[in-house]
């Protein structure tokens, strides 16, 4: 089976999810490829296998997003004429910030159209896909789950160590935020609920890299009059995830809105507990890892939610590993080699 994939390899340094599966198909004897034009046009594949597709929408110019939206779905036509099978992973249902809706609208309709087979991480997600996009249930569908980060990552510096790294205090309680920063991710909530914590001795670090310059002035003017907040507004390479991870009690997910987490596991690959808004997939990851591992709130984040969030995280008993065996890489790629083969059964 011969499988070209948008992406493949080429973001593992931004997000390791797409070459973990990979790696792990082609150990199973699968070929898999990076995404190319001309590879697309002028080779064969079974399936092309497309993950985040609303991203050829996310630029403020409508005629850049316009090009590279007829662009994205003339090349889909193409390799369906070519006997290409079109299989999409629902990262989203949507782009997060929503620049040109009517445009949007019209790249679903047609994008959805081609669409033979679709993969949701959760059930939960599917059930949202279905909702949003009632017309997919006549396309095979399948629910196989994002796959942790465990040993992706160096992890091999105490809690103590990380700290002195960061220039914490050993005995404070640290509440974290790592991952890139967009809107949807609700910052400004996180840094509103922190602020009304009358205790001296906790910390909140937000570590990450913002998408536009606007909101990057916006966290800064928001924590700039803060000594108990860092804001380290970059990039966090692949060596220092475990420096902020292991420094951290709690990770604390702010979201407005949230369909799958890869940071909830990235967390939990760390073993440490885990706050979210119980949307999305999150009831669902909390089921599956257990109330110890991921607390759930309703409505927006407070102060007081805050709180007792970081009591529990301090004081629940809970194993020294997150349970995370459904999450092995291993058992992914077979689903979702099984996964292929009913799309092409399908014919």
């Amino acid at each position: 089976m011969r499988i070209i994939a948008l992406p493949a390899f080429r973001n593992r340094e931004i997000n390791p999810y797409n070459s973990l599966l990979y790696k792990n198909l082609i150990a199973l004897g699968v070929r898999v490829e990076e995404f190319s034009v001309w590879k697309l046009v002028q080779e064969r594949y079974d399936i092309w296998h497309i993950h985040w597709p609303e991203l050829v929408l996310n630029t403020p110019s409508y005629l850049a997003a316009s090009l590279r939206a007829k662009v994205f779905l003339s090349l889909i036509e193409i390799a369906r004429k070519r006997g290409i099978k079109i299989v999409w992973t629902v990262h989203n249902l949507r782009s997060h910030e929503g620049f040109h809706p009517e445009l949007e609208e019209r790249f679903w309709e047609r994008f959805l159209g081609m669409v033979d087979g679709h993969i949701s991480l959760t059930s939960t997600g599917q059930e949202e896909l279905f909702r949003t996009y009632p017309q997919l249930r006549r396309v095979p569908g399948f629910v196989i789950p994002h796959g942790h980060y465990r040993d992706v990552y160096l992890n091999n510096i105490s809690r103590e160590q990380a700290r002195a790294l960061l220039g914490l205090p050993m005995d404070s309680k640290v509440i974290l935020f790592i991952g890139q920063i967009r809107r949807y991710k609700n910052l400004p909530s996180l840094i509103r609920a922190f602020n009304s914590l009358p205790e001296k001795d906790v910390r909140l670090i937000i570590a990450g890299k913002p998408v536009d310059r606007e909101l990057t002035n916006q966290l800064f003017k928001l924590t700039k009059n803060n000594s108990r907040i860092m804001f380290h507004s970059r990039f966090i390479p692949s060596e220092e995830i475990q420096v902020y991870l292991n420094s951290a009690d709690l990770v604390a997910l702010p979201y407005s809105e949230i369909l799958n987490s890869g940071a909830a596991l990235l967390a939990l690959s760390f073993d440490r507990p885990v706050l979210a808004p119980a949307r999305g997939s999150m009831v669902e990851l909390r089921d599956s890892v257990g109330k110890e591992w991921v607390m759930l709130y309703k409505g927006e984040l407070t102060g007081n939610i805050l709180h007792n969030a970081l009591d529990w995280a301090i004081l629940e008993k809970r194993p020294a590993k997150a349970p995370l065996d459904r999450f092995g890489w291993d058992n992914i790629a077979r689903e979702t080699l099984k996964a292929y083969k009913k799309v092409l059964e399908r014919g």
